[in-house]
């Protein structure tokens, strides 16, 4: 291929919603230990990309340097509109998510629920914690693609260890077995060994919170205990600390 058509394919690749872009050596490493199935691998530097899998994934070094084709530097500068540092980036295909097999998961897990996040970063963050809590899976809704490159990037290419998908919107819960949680300054303050199985926890914006449709459909609203004066927490920190409440409460994810 030439360098013309590679630089093509790898743009082409962020608007495909068939294809994940993965920026970077955490990502790639993540996405090669979930199995994800990869398309192509390409790396500025491959003696420094051996170097850092001694360093970081002695367990996917051979693997890595195998799949690794590299280019030239320039060439890789204009793979992606912020090249990774690391010197390394890929394509692969998304794992489709099922929002119906999400909620159906008969796991005593929770499922979060992401209403309109508006930072792709922060929305990474959020699929990186609950892949690392076990969790049955991340929902968003708003245009936002939740496998965007920026996403995938926040996540370090954890989308692949947790299932993640776009919900049309709060309706599009239908009939559901599993408790709606909204989170809002103003509920009941969070106690993790009260926290039911299998709910759907529903986080909003740190500027707007929750939408008054969504809210409406709770079947209870909870909140973390802040100092006073605190007005609200980042989402991906709120996420991160309503999943470990969970998570350390010692009750089974399976």
């Amino acid at each position: 291929m030439s360098d013309g058509s590679l630089i093509s394919r790898f743009r082409r690749a962020r608007r495909d919603e068939t294809l994940a872009v993965l920026e970077g050596f955490h990502a790639l490493k993540h996405a090669l230990r979930f199995d994800a199935p990869l398309l192509e691998v390409v790396a500025s530097d491959n003696a420094a990309l051996e170097r850092l899998a001694a360093a970081l994934a002695p367990d996917l070094s051979a693997r890595l340097l195998t799949l690794a084709q590299p280019v030239e530097p320039s060439v890789f500068a204009q793979l992606a509109p912020l090249p990774p540092p690391t010197g390394v980036i890929a394509l692969a295909e998304r794992r489709p998510g099922d929002p119906a097999a999400m909620l159906n998961d008969p796991r005593e897990a929770p499922v979060i629920l992401l209403e309109d996040p508006r930072d792709l970063g922060n929305m990474g963050a959020c699929v990186r914690v609950a892949a690392a809590a076990e969790i049955a899976g991340v929902l968003s809704t708003g245009s936002h693609d939740p496998w965007h490159p920026d996403a995938l990037r926040g996540a370090a290419g954890l989308h692949y260890a947790v299932p993640v998908a776009r919900l049309e919107g709060p309706e599009a819960l239908g009939a559901r077995d599993r408790p709606l949680l909204a989170l809002d300054p103003e509920g009941e303050p969070l106690d993790p060994a009260a926290l039911p199985a299998r709910a759907v926890l529903a986080f909003g914006t740190e500027r707007y919170g929750l939408s008054s449709e969504l809210t409406a459909r709770a079947d209870a609203q909870i909140s973390i205990p802040m100092a006073p004066g605190v007005s609200s927490l980042n989402l991906a920190t709120s996420v991160a600390a309503v999943l470990f409440a969970w998570r350390l409460s010692g009750r089974p994810a399976a």
